[in-house]
């Protein structure tokens, strides 16, 4: 996946011949706390809300007021991982993006990127997860997906997230079982730290069958 297949055109950028008050009302209206400036194809930068709101700029024209804008961009065939990277690092709620001659072509909206994260991590696709901890010298991919398929399982989709100020990491797996039974069981053999698991068990599936004929048998 990659940038220009997020683009949305349901949102224009503003132009310098714009309002702040026209701004304001956009970013309202489409629910956005940023907007592109943008001449012709020329990128000029993004305006936030509180840049307007702060400055008193509402009446006034775009161009004709000194903004000190900043310039965050991707280009077109740059990856999703890329996009969420600098969304997440600047605390945007768009991203512009431009081609190979620096022009404009459209922006990323943050909610078109949240529903595509979904997708990549396969949460809409039912299964468990297993979130392990170990050192990231101790991470081998390929014990972890035989120790999971060993168990009939598939991974789904799997992250990784280093934890701070340690030498340790964090394993995300989202795997197409609800009973993870065996497979926790088989991670413990192997000594793994299982830090969080998210599923539903054979067991409690029996437990709940066997209440539920009981609830039936009082009932009679």
């Amino acid at each position: 996946m990659l940038a220009k297949d997020l683009i949305t055109d349901e949102i224009p950028p503003l132009k310098t011949s714009d309002t702040g008050l026209m701004a304001i009302n956009w970013m309202d209206e489409f629910k956005v706390s940023h907007l592109p400036i943008v001449n012709k194809h020329e990128y000029l930068g993004l305006i936030s809300d509180t840049d307007i709101l702060d400055l008193n700029i509402t009446d006034d024209e775009l161009g004709k007021t000194k903004l000190s804008l900043i310039r965050p961009f991707v280009t077109e065939n740059q990856h999703v991982y890329e996009v969420i990277k600098m969304i997440s690092s600047m605390k945007l709620s768009v991203l512009p993006v431009l081609n190979e001659h620096q022009h404009y072509v459209g922006l990323i909206p943050l909610t078109a990127l949240l529903h595509q994260f979904s997708t990549l991590a396969a949460t809409r696709e039912p299964g468990g997860i297993v979130v392990l901890e170990l050192g990231l010298h101790d991470y081998s991919l390929t014990q972890i997906a035989q120790i999971v398929e060993g168990n009939d399982a598939k991974i789904l989709s799997l992250y990784v997230n280093p934890l701070e100020d340690s030498t340790k990491i964090e394993v995300t797996l989202k795997l197409n079982k609800q009973d993870l039974s065996g497979v926790l069981q088989t991670f413990y053999r192997y000594n793994y730290n299982v830090k969080q698991s998210f599923h539903q068990s054979e067991f409690l599936d029996d437990m709940k069958n066997r209440f539920d004929s009981f609830m039936n048998y009082i009932n009679i």
